[in-house]
């Protein structure tokens, strides 16, 4: 009997002392980003993990995917949208915490080809004729009805007078990776991404950039959810650091603030 309950006592012992500290340490964030942020983001996680200990898990989709994700209650604690629609979206369903919203970062949007097309540097302006450019093949980009990429992409052909012609030869992806893989691929001859994209893909190679002005601005606004965790404004605040604007301008971003600290 004795022993029995010396077991109990070393079980409970070991039992309290495996879960209290584990606790302490064991503290993780939810971070459902925009897919074009994922190897900036990877990075920075990192660098947040080994300065705090707390973990990042990162869910990465197009923006249009993770809103309705977190409207319908998925846990995540920080939401990155790749456009200020699908943000503006997320706090008029209440699930975000509005206050805690920050336009962090811009971009640009490119054409791309397969690393080893024929296609040569092409001066995008109005009356660029994306169609005939395209000849028998496809052009990939997001969803322009409701991925980030795909609707700057529309609105900049709109705008240049090329979409017309060129929408019959669109291949939607559902995220901005997916349509930068058709291309890298060679499933596609041409697509529209973002610089930041072209960047970390060796399988594609920017053959022209869309004039700024062709388009909506392309911002990156960052917030935490309604039900976020205490944690997420210390990990909001470091996203505003120099630290980590020092990361997200290695891989092309524009950093919109002033770093914090």
């Amino acid at each position: 009997m004795h022993r029995l309950a010396g077991y109990i006592i070393a079980f409970s012992i070991l039992f309290g002392s495996a879960h209290s500290p584990a606790l302490a340490q064991d503290k993780s964030l939810t971070v459902f980003a925009a897919a074009s942020m994922k190897n900036a983001l990877d990075d920075i996680d990192a660098a947040y993990t080994a300065k705090t200990g707390v973990k990042i898990v990162a869910s990465y989709a197009a923006s249009s995917a993770l809103a309705k994700q977190i409207e319908q209650g998925a846990p995540a604690d920080v939401f990155v949208s790749a456009d200020t629609d699908w943000m503006d979206y997320a706090i008029g369903k209440k699930s975000i915490n509005a206050p805690t919203r920050v336009n962090l970062l811009g971009n640009s949007i490119v054409l791309i080809a397969p690393k080893d097309s024929k296609i040569d540097n092409v001066a995008i302006g109005p009356g660029f004729d994306l169609a005939k450019l395209a000849g028998d093949g496809k052009i990939a980009t997001g969803d322009v009805k409701a991925v980030p990429v795909g609707k700057y992409a529309k609105a900049a052909l709109e705008k240049l007078g090329a979409w017309q012609a060129a929408e019959p030869k669109f291949a939607m992806a559902e995220s901005v990776r997916a349509a930068l893989t058709l291309v890298a691929r060679g499933e596609a001859t041409l697509g529209i991404v973002y610089a930041t994209d072209a960047k970390v893909e060796p399988g594609v190679r920017i053959v022209g950039t869309f004039p700024a002005d062709s388009h909506p601005p392309i911002i990156y606004p960052v917030a935490a959810t309604a039900t976020a965790k205490a944690e997420t404004a210390d990990y909001l605040a470091f996203l505003r650091s120099s630290a980590a604007k020092t990361i997200l301008e290695k891989y092309g971003f524009t950093f919109l603030i002033r770093p914090t600290s």
